[in-house]
Protein backbone atom coordinates (compact mmCIF):
# COMPACT_ATOMS: atom_id res chain seq x y z
CA UNK A 1 0.00 0.00 0.00
CA UNK A 2 1.33 3.60 -0.81
CA UNK A 3 1.56 5.99 2.01
CA UNK A 4 -1.04 8.66 2.63
CA UNK A 5 1.28 11.02 4.28
CA UNK A 6 3.35 13.34 2.03
CA UNK A 7 5.84 14.46 5.08
CA UNK A 8 6.26 10.72 5.92
CA UNK A 9 7.30 9.99 1.98
CA UNK A 10 9.52 13.89 2.50
CA UNK A 11 11.11 12.18 5.14
CA UNK A 12 12.23 8.72 3.77
CA UNK A 13 14.07 11.02 0.97
CA UNK A 14 15.45 13.25 3.12
CA UNK A 15 18.40 11.16 3.91
CA UNK A 16 19.39 10.64 0.03
CA UNK A 17 19.83 14.33 -1.18
CA UNK A 18 22.98 14.72 0.77
CA UNK A 19 24.54 12.06 -0.65
CA UNK A 20 23.16 12.58 -3.74
CA UNK A 21 24.30 15.82 -3.42
CA UNK A 22 28.46 14.58 -2.17
CA UNK A 23 28.00 11.69 -5.09
CA UNK A 24 27.21 14.61 -7.80
CA UNK A 25 29.95 16.78 -6.32
CA UNK A 26 32.73 13.97 -6.20
CA UNK A 27 31.68 13.38 -10.00
CA UNK A 28 32.03 16.64 -11.41
CA UNK A 29 35.05 17.31 -9.39
CA UNK A 30 37.09 14.35 -9.97
CA UNK A 31 36.13 14.37 -14.03
CA UNK A 32 38.60 17.93 -14.18
CA UNK A 33 41.54 15.59 -13.43
CA UNK A 34 40.20 12.84 -15.14
CA UNK A 35 39.90 14.71 -18.21
CA UNK A 36 43.43 16.55 -17.93
CA UNK A 37 44.93 13.05 -18.00
CA UNK A 38 43.19 11.64 -20.72
CA UNK A 39 43.59 14.63 -22.74
CA UNK A 40 47.51 14.32 -22.75
CA UNK A 41 47.86 10.64 -23.07
CA UNK A 42 45.49 10.66 -25.76
CA UNK A 43 46.52 13.42 -27.55
CA UNK A 44 50.30 12.43 -27.28
CA UNK A 45 49.58 9.19 -28.40
CA UNK A 46 47.70 10.25 -31.31
CA UNK A 47 49.88 12.35 -32.66
CA UNK A 48 52.66 10.25 -31.83
CA UNK A 49 50.94 7.43 -33.74
CA UNK A 50 50.14 9.72 -36.93
CA UNK A 51 52.99 11.25 -37.19
CA UNK A 52 55.11 7.70 -37.12
CA UNK A 53 52.18 6.34 -39.73
CA UNK A 54 54.68 6.58 -42.37
CA UNK A 55 57.39 4.65 -40.56
CA UNK A 56 54.86 1.37 -39.74
CA UNK A 57 56.07 2.03 -36.14
CA UNK A 58 53.02 4.40 -35.96
CA UNK A 59 50.18 1.93 -36.18
CA UNK A 60 50.96 -0.29 -33.01
CA UNK A 61 51.10 3.30 -31.05
CA UNK A 62 47.95 4.22 -32.62
CA UNK A 63 46.33 1.16 -31.13
CA UNK A 64 47.91 1.10 -28.21
CA UNK A 65 46.36 4.70 -27.98
CA UNK A 66 42.91 3.85 -28.74
CA UNK A 67 43.29 0.52 -25.99
CA UNK A 68 43.83 3.46 -23.69
CA UNK A 69 41.06 5.32 -24.29
CA UNK A 70 38.81 2.31 -24.43
CA UNK A 71 40.46 1.81 -20.69
CA UNK A 72 39.61 5.65 -19.57
CA UNK A 73 36.29 5.22 -21.43
CA UNK A 74 35.83 2.13 -18.86
CA UNK A 75 36.54 3.99 -16.10
CA UNK A 76 34.26 7.04 -16.84
CA UNK A 77 31.47 4.27 -17.65
CA UNK A 78 31.65 3.01 -13.87
CA UNK A 79 31.49 6.80 -13.12
CA UNK A 80 28.44 6.99 -15.11
CA UNK A 81 26.56 4.27 -13.37
CA UNK A 82 26.46 6.00 -9.93
CA UNK A 83 25.01 9.26 -11.15
CA UNK A 84 22.36 8.04 -13.72
CA UNK A 85 21.66 5.24 -11.22
CA UNK A 86 21.53 2.58 -14.03
CA UNK A 87 23.60 -0.43 -14.79
CA UNK A 88 26.88 0.11 -16.60
CA UNK A 89 26.52 -0.89 -19.97
CA UNK A 90 29.46 -1.69 -21.91
CA UNK A 91 29.37 -1.78 -26.01
CA UNK A 92 30.63 -4.71 -27.74
CA UNK A 93 33.99 -4.16 -28.81
CA UNK A 94 35.54 -6.51 -31.78
CA UNK A 95 36.93 -9.49 -30.63
CA UNK A 96 40.22 -11.16 -32.06
CA UNK A 97 39.66 -14.12 -34.36
CA UNK A 98 41.05 -17.27 -32.81
CA UNK A 99 44.68 -17.40 -34.43
CA UNK A 100 44.54 -13.93 -36.02
CA UNK A 101 47.41 -12.51 -36.63
CA UNK A 102 49.31 -9.73 -35.09
CA UNK A 103 48.43 -7.44 -37.74
CA UNK A 104 44.91 -8.16 -37.68
CA UNK A 105 45.17 -7.27 -34.05
CA UNK A 106 46.67 -4.45 -34.78
CA UNK A 107 44.06 -3.25 -37.43
CA UNK A 108 41.15 -5.07 -35.20
CA UNK A 109 40.43 -1.65 -33.16
CA UNK A 110 41.25 0.87 -35.95
CA UNK A 111 37.68 -1.12 -37.40
CA UNK A 112 35.87 -0.66 -34.51
CA UNK A 113 33.81 2.63 -34.54
CA UNK A 114 33.28 2.85 -30.63
CA UNK A 115 36.76 2.82 -30.12
CA UNK A 116 37.23 6.11 -32.48
CA UNK A 117 34.15 7.33 -30.02
CA UNK A 118 35.98 6.78 -26.81
CA UNK A 119 39.11 8.63 -28.70
CA UNK A 120 36.75 11.74 -29.57
CA UNK A 121 35.58 11.61 -25.55
CA UNK A 122 38.74 11.31 -23.75
CA UNK A 123 39.86 14.58 -25.59
CA UNK A 124 37.13 16.51 -26.16
CA UNK A 125 35.91 16.21 -22.40
CA UNK A 126 37.97 18.69 -21.20
CA UNK A 127 35.48 22.12 -22.03
CA UNK A 128 32.32 20.14 -20.25
CA UNK A 129 34.77 19.26 -17.08
CA UNK A 130 36.23 22.70 -17.40
CA UNK A 131 32.70 24.65 -17.17
CA UNK A 132 31.04 22.15 -14.65
CA UNK A 133 33.99 22.30 -12.32
CA UNK A 134 33.83 25.76 -12.15
CA UNK A 135 30.21 26.30 -11.40
CA UNK A 136 30.44 23.70 -8.81
CA UNK A 137 33.34 24.76 -6.93
CA UNK A 138 31.66 28.54 -7.13
CA UNK A 139 28.46 27.38 -5.73
CA UNK A 140 30.12 25.22 -2.99
CA UNK A 141 32.47 28.67 -2.16
CA UNK A 142 29.49 30.78 -2.02
CA UNK A 143 27.35 28.80 -0.25
CA UNK A 144 29.58 27.70 2.65
CA UNK A 145 31.32 31.27 3.45
CA UNK A 146 27.94 32.82 2.78
CA UNK A 147 26.39 31.00 5.66
CA UNK A 148 29.17 30.83 7.74
CA UNK A 149 30.42 34.55 7.38
CA UNK A 150 28.82 35.19 10.67
CA UNK A 151 31.51 33.23 12.41
CA UNK A 152 34.54 35.27 10.91
CA UNK A 153 32.70 38.60 9.84
CA UNK A 154 35.15 40.32 12.81
CA UNK A 155 38.22 38.73 11.50
CA UNK A 156 38.07 40.75 8.36
CA UNK A 157 39.09 44.18 8.54
CA UNK A 158 36.97 46.76 7.49
CA UNK A 159 38.62 49.97 6.41
CA UNK A 160 36.69 53.15 6.12
CA UNK A 161 37.91 53.65 2.44
CA UNK A 162 36.42 49.86 1.54
CA UNK A 163 32.64 50.12 0.01
CA UNK A 164 30.84 46.58 0.55
CA UNK A 165 27.76 45.23 -0.98
CA UNK A 166 25.60 46.12 1.39
CA UNK A 167 26.76 49.81 1.10
CA UNK A 168 25.81 49.71 -2.76
CA UNK A 169 22.62 47.68 -2.20
CA UNK A 170 21.76 51.36 -0.06
CA UNK A 171 21.49 48.79 3.25
CA UNK A 172 23.99 51.09 4.95
CA UNK A 173 27.25 50.28 6.37
CA UNK A 174 26.87 48.36 9.48
CA UNK A 175 27.54 45.28 10.76
CA UNK A 176 24.19 43.78 10.63
CA UNK A 177 23.42 44.32 7.26
CA UNK A 178 26.69 43.23 6.24
CA UNK A 179 25.74 40.10 7.66
CA UNK A 180 22.80 39.77 7.03
CA UNK A 181 23.54 40.68 3.04
CA UNK A 182 26.32 38.17 2.64
CA UNK A 183 24.29 35.29 4.75
CA UNK A 184 21.30 35.76 2.28
CA UNK A 185 23.68 35.20 -0.32
CA UNK A 186 24.93 32.00 0.89
CA UNK A 187 21.44 30.77 1.89
CA UNK A 188 20.49 31.18 -1.86
CA UNK A 189 23.32 29.52 -3.17
CA UNK A 190 23.36 26.67 -0.65
CA UNK A 191 19.31 26.14 -1.11
CA UNK A 192 20.81 26.13 -5.04
CA UNK A 193 23.59 23.83 -4.51
CA UNK A 194 21.36 20.71 -5.32
CA UNK A 195 20.02 21.70 -8.51
CA UNK A 196 22.92 23.70 -9.83
CA UNK A 197 25.56 20.42 -8.82
CA UNK A 198 23.07 17.89 -10.32
CA UNK A 199 22.51 19.54 -13.16
CA UNK A 200 26.47 20.03 -14.01
CA UNK A 201 26.96 16.31 -13.20
CA UNK A 202 23.98 15.44 -15.86
CA UNK A 203 25.41 17.40 -17.86
CA UNK A 204 28.95 16.10 -17.81
CA UNK A 205 26.91 12.67 -17.72
CA UNK A 206 24.91 13.20 -20.67
CA UNK A 207 28.36 14.03 -22.67
CA UNK A 208 29.80 10.88 -21.74
CA UNK A 209 26.23 8.66 -22.36
CA UNK A 210 26.74 9.63 -25.61
CA UNK A 211 30.03 9.24 -26.91
CA UNK A 212 30.59 6.06 -24.87
CA UNK A 213 27.10 4.08 -24.28
CA UNK A 214 24.69 5.81 -27.06
CA UNK A 215 26.03 3.08 -29.83
CA UNK A 216 26.10 0.45 -27.41
CA UNK A 217 22.14 1.16 -26.06
CA UNK A 218 21.07 1.72 -29.55
CA UNK A 219 22.60 -1.75 -30.93
CA UNK A 220 20.79 -2.91 -27.33
CA UNK A 221 17.63 -1.72 -28.45
CA UNK A 222 17.69 -2.97 -31.59
CA UNK A 223 18.88 -6.47 -30.43
CA UNK A 224 16.17 -6.53 -28.18
CA UNK A 225 13.36 -5.29 -31.22
CA UNK A 226 14.81 -8.19 -33.48
CA UNK A 227 14.25 -10.60 -30.67
CA UNK A 228 10.79 -9.30 -29.85
CA UNK A 229 10.12 -9.56 -33.82
CA UNK A 230 11.42 -12.96 -34.01
CA UNK A 231 9.27 -13.84 -30.80
CA UNK A 232 6.33 -12.27 -32.46
CA UNK A 233 6.62 -13.97 -35.51
CA UNK A 234 7.46 -17.72 -34.15
CA UNK A 235 4.20 -17.61 -31.79
CA UNK A 236 2.24 -16.55 -34.39
CA UNK A 237 3.23 -19.03 -36.41
CA UNK A 238 2.75 -21.47 -33.51
CA UNK A 239 -0.62 -19.97 -32.97
CA UNK A 240 -1.48 -20.51 -36.77
CA UNK A 241 -0.34 -24.25 -36.99
CA UNK A 242 -1.86 -25.38 -33.48
CA UNK A 243 -5.15 -23.45 -35.20
CA UNK A 244 -4.86 -25.00 -38.13
CA UNK A 245 -4.66 -28.39 -36.34
CA UNK A 246 -7.65 -28.45 -34.28
CA UNK A 247 -9.73 -27.15 -37.47
CA UNK A 248 -8.44 -30.04 -39.40
CA UNK A 249 -9.36 -32.41 -36.10
CA UNK A 250 -12.16 -31.17 -34.91
CA UNK A 251 -14.52 -28.92 -37.20
CA UNK A 252 -13.42 -29.89 -40.53
CA UNK A 253 -13.88 -33.73 -39.45
CA UNK A 254 -17.62 -33.03 -37.97
CA UNK A 255 -18.00 -30.74 -41.61
CA UNK A 256 -17.13 -33.57 -43.72
CA UNK A 257 -19.64 -35.87 -41.58
CA UNK A 258 -22.37 -33.67 -41.79
CA UNK A 259 -22.24 -33.06 -45.70
CA UNK A 260 -21.99 -37.16 -45.93
CA UNK A 261 -25.16 -37.42 -43.65
CA UNK A 262 -26.84 -34.84 -45.60
CA UNK A 263 -26.40 -36.62 -48.51
CA UNK A 264 -27.57 -39.95 -47.56
CA UNK A 265 -30.62 -38.58 -45.95
CA UNK A 266 -31.26 -36.67 -49.49
CA UNK A 267 -31.46 -40.46 -51.25
CA UNK A 268 -33.72 -41.71 -48.03
CA UNK A 269 -35.83 -39.11 -48.37
CA UNK A 270 -38.34 -40.68 -51.22
CA UNK A 271 -38.15 -44.37 -50.07
CA UNK A 272 -37.69 -44.28 -46.13
CA UNK A 273 -38.38 -40.83 -44.80
CA UNK A 274 -38.04 -41.71 -41.01
CA UNK A 275 -34.18 -43.15 -41.39
CA UNK A 276 -34.08 -39.86 -43.86
CA UNK A 277 -35.55 -38.35 -40.14
CA UNK A 278 -32.82 -40.17 -38.32
CA UNK A 279 -30.00 -39.33 -40.57
CA UNK A 280 -31.43 -35.19 -40.21
CA UNK A 281 -31.44 -35.60 -36.37
CA UNK A 282 -27.97 -36.36 -36.47
CA UNK A 283 -27.05 -33.71 -38.66
CA UNK A 284 -28.23 -31.27 -36.26
CA UNK A 285 -25.99 -32.70 -33.57
CA UNK A 286 -23.07 -32.58 -35.55
CA UNK A 287 -23.84 -29.02 -36.08
CA UNK A 288 -24.62 -27.81 -32.75
CA UNK A 289 -21.08 -29.38 -31.79
CA UNK A 290 -19.59 -27.87 -34.43
CA UNK A 291 -20.56 -24.78 -33.43
CA UNK A 292 -19.17 -25.64 -30.19
CA UNK A 293 -15.95 -26.32 -31.00
CA UNK A 294 -15.84 -23.48 -33.09
CA UNK A 295 -17.31 -20.92 -30.18
CA UNK A 296 -14.12 -22.63 -28.03
CA UNK A 297 -11.84 -21.95 -30.84
CA UNK A 298 -12.78 -18.02 -31.15
CA UNK A 299 -12.23 -18.13 -27.13
CA UNK A 300 -8.63 -18.90 -27.67
CA UNK A 301 -8.29 -16.65 -30.01
CA UNK A 302 -9.73 -13.81 -28.67
CA UNK A 303 -12.70 -14.34 -26.23
CA UNK A 304 -15.50 -11.86 -26.00
CA UNK A 305 -15.34 -12.04 -22.13
CA UNK A 306 -12.19 -10.27 -22.71
CA UNK A 307 -13.43 -7.64 -24.87
CA UNK A 308 -16.61 -7.40 -22.55
CA UNK A 309 -15.68 -7.67 -18.71
CA UNK A 310 -11.80 -7.43 -18.92
CA UNK A 311 -9.45 -9.49 -17.64
CA UNK A 312 -10.65 -10.58 -14.24
CA UNK A 313 -13.72 -11.63 -15.53
CA UNK A 314 -12.14 -13.61 -18.45
CA UNK A 315 -9.94 -15.14 -16.10
CA UNK A 316 -12.79 -16.24 -14.05
CA UNK A 317 -14.52 -17.73 -16.82
CA UNK A 318 -11.53 -19.33 -17.67
CA UNK A 319 -11.08 -20.79 -14.21
CA UNK A 320 -14.34 -22.31 -13.74
CA UNK A 321 -13.90 -24.42 -16.55
CA UNK A 322 -10.58 -25.92 -15.22
CA UNK A 323 -10.24 -29.69 -14.89
CA UNK A 324 -8.61 -29.16 -11.39
CA UNK A 325 -9.32 -26.79 -8.35
CA UNK A 326 -7.80 -23.69 -9.42
CA UNK A 327 -7.26 -20.34 -6.30
CA UNK A 328 -7.47 -17.46 -8.84
CA UNK A 329 -6.50 -14.03 -7.29
CA UNK A 330 -7.00 -10.92 -9.70
CA UNK A 331 -6.19 -7.38 -9.18
CA UNK A 332 -10.04 -5.50 -9.38
CA UNK A 333 -8.40 -3.03 -11.04
CA UNK A 334 -7.51 -4.61 -13.79
CA UNK A 335 -11.05 -4.96 -14.85
CA UNK A 336 -11.88 -1.07 -14.30
CA UNK A 337 -11.51 1.31 -17.36
CA UNK A 338 -8.93 3.59 -16.18
CA UNK A 339 -7.36 0.59 -15.06
CA UNK A 340 -7.37 -1.94 -17.92
CA UNK A 341 -4.18 -2.64 -19.68
CA UNK A 342 -3.84 -1.71 -23.25
CA UNK A 343 -5.38 -4.26 -25.43
CA UNK A 344 -2.17 -6.35 -26.62
CA UNK A 345 -1.26 -6.86 -22.91
CA UNK A 346 -4.65 -7.59 -22.14
CA UNK A 347 -4.56 -10.59 -24.24
CA UNK A 348 -0.87 -11.39 -24.08
CA UNK A 349 -1.83 -12.13 -20.26
CA UNK A 350 -5.06 -13.98 -20.89
CA UNK A 351 -2.97 -16.37 -23.16
CA UNK A 352 -0.68 -17.44 -20.85
CA UNK A 353 -3.02 -18.00 -17.89
CA UNK A 354 -4.87 -20.23 -20.76
CA UNK A 355 -2.00 -22.09 -22.15
CA UNK A 356 -0.37 -22.22 -18.87
CA UNK A 357 -3.54 -23.91 -17.41
CA UNK A 358 -3.75 -26.68 -20.46
CA UNK A 359 0.10 -27.65 -19.94
CA UNK A 360 -1.54 -27.80 -16.06
CA UNK A 361 -4.26 -30.25 -16.96
CA UNK A 362 -1.86 -32.08 -19.59
CA UNK A 363 1.45 -32.76 -18.33
CA UNK A 364 1.45 -31.46 -14.92
CA UNK A 365 -0.56 -34.40 -13.16
CA UNK A 366 -1.56 -31.61 -10.53
CA UNK A 367 -4.71 -31.53 -7.83
CA UNK A 368 -4.73 -27.69 -7.41
CA UNK A 369 -3.25 -24.82 -8.70
CA UNK A 370 -3.26 -21.15 -7.95
CA UNK A 371 -2.79 -18.18 -10.22
CA UNK A 372 -2.19 -14.56 -9.57
CA UNK A 373 -2.50 -11.60 -11.60
CA UNK A 374 -1.11 -8.20 -10.25
CA UNK A 375 0.46 -4.99 -11.32
CA UNK A 376 3.16 -3.76 -9.80
CA UNK A 377 5.99 -0.82 -10.74
CA UNK A 378 4.50 -0.11 -14.18
CA UNK A 379 4.82 -4.43 -14.86
CA UNK A 380 1.66 -6.49 -15.33
CA UNK A 381 2.83 -9.95 -12.75
CA UNK A 382 1.44 -13.10 -13.29
CA UNK A 383 2.18 -16.50 -11.75
CA UNK A 384 0.44 -20.03 -12.44
CA UNK A 385 1.96 -22.01 -9.22
CA UNK A 386 0.61 -25.88 -9.40
CA UNK A 387 1.61 -28.79 -7.16
CA UNK A 388 2.10 -31.50 -9.97
CA UNK A 389 5.22 -33.44 -10.60
CA UNK A 390 7.64 -30.58 -11.94
CA UNK A 391 10.34 -31.30 -14.58
CA UNK A 392 8.83 -28.34 -16.94
CA UNK A 393 10.86 -26.49 -19.47
CA UNK A 394 11.26 -24.02 -22.05
CA UNK A 395 13.26 -26.18 -24.81
CA UNK A 396 11.85 -25.82 -28.01
CA UNK A 397 8.97 -28.51 -29.07
CA UNK A 398 6.70 -27.87 -25.24
CA UNK A 399 4.28 -25.71 -24.86
CA UNK A 400 5.91 -23.34 -23.04
CA UNK A 401 8.28 -22.44 -25.68
CA UNK A 402 5.03 -20.97 -27.71
CA UNK A 403 4.25 -18.89 -24.20
CA UNK A 404 7.80 -17.77 -23.77
CA UNK A 405 7.71 -16.19 -27.68
CA UNK A 406 4.43 -14.61 -26.99
CA UNK A 407 5.71 -13.03 -23.56
CA UNK A 408 8.99 -11.77 -25.46
CA UNK A 409 7.26 -10.62 -28.15
CA UNK A 410 5.45 -8.26 -25.77
CA UNK A 411 8.61 -6.76 -24.21
CA UNK A 412 7.91 -9.32 -21.20
CA UNK A 413 10.36 -11.77 -19.55
CA UNK A 414 8.99 -15.22 -18.83
CA UNK A 415 10.71 -17.58 -15.96
CA UNK A 416 9.97 -20.88 -15.11
CA UNK A 417 10.67 -23.03 -12.19
CA UNK A 418 10.18 -26.36 -11.74
CA UNK A 419 12.14 -29.27 -10.16
CA UNK A 420 11.96 -32.66 -10.36
CA UNK A 421 9.23 -33.45 -8.12
CA UNK A 422 7.64 -30.01 -7.99
CA UNK A 423 5.82 -27.84 -7.30
CA UNK A 424 5.99 -25.72 -10.83
CA UNK A 425 5.79 -22.04 -11.22
CA UNK A 426 5.40 -19.76 -14.09
CA UNK A 427 6.16 -16.14 -13.79
CA UNK A 428 5.60 -14.13 -16.81
CA UNK A 429 6.12 -9.62 -16.37
CA UNK A 430 4.49 -7.94 -19.03
CA UNK A 431 4.93 -4.07 -19.62
CA UNK A 432 1.52 -2.56 -18.45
Amino acid sequence: MTSANPAAGAAARAPGLPRRLLTDSGYVLLGLPLALASLVVLLVGLALGLGLVVLVVGLPVLTGTLYAARGLADIERLRLAAVRRQPRIRPRYRLPEPGATAWRRIFLPMRDIQSWLDLAHGIFRLPVAIVTFVLTITWWAVALTGTLYPTYDWAIPHPPENVDLNELLGLGDTTRARVGVHTAIGLFFLLTLPIVVRGCALVQAGFGRAMLTGVAEMRDRITVLEEQKRAAVSAEASALRRLERDIHDGPQQRLVRLAMDLGRARQQLANDPEAAGRTLDEALDQTRETLAELRGLSRGIAPPILVDRGLPGALAALAARGLIPIELRVDPDLGSPDGRPEAAVEHAAYFVVAEALTNVAKHARASECRVTVDRRDGHLEISVVDDGQGGAHLAKGHGLAGIADRVRAGGGVLEVTSPTGGPTEIRALLPG
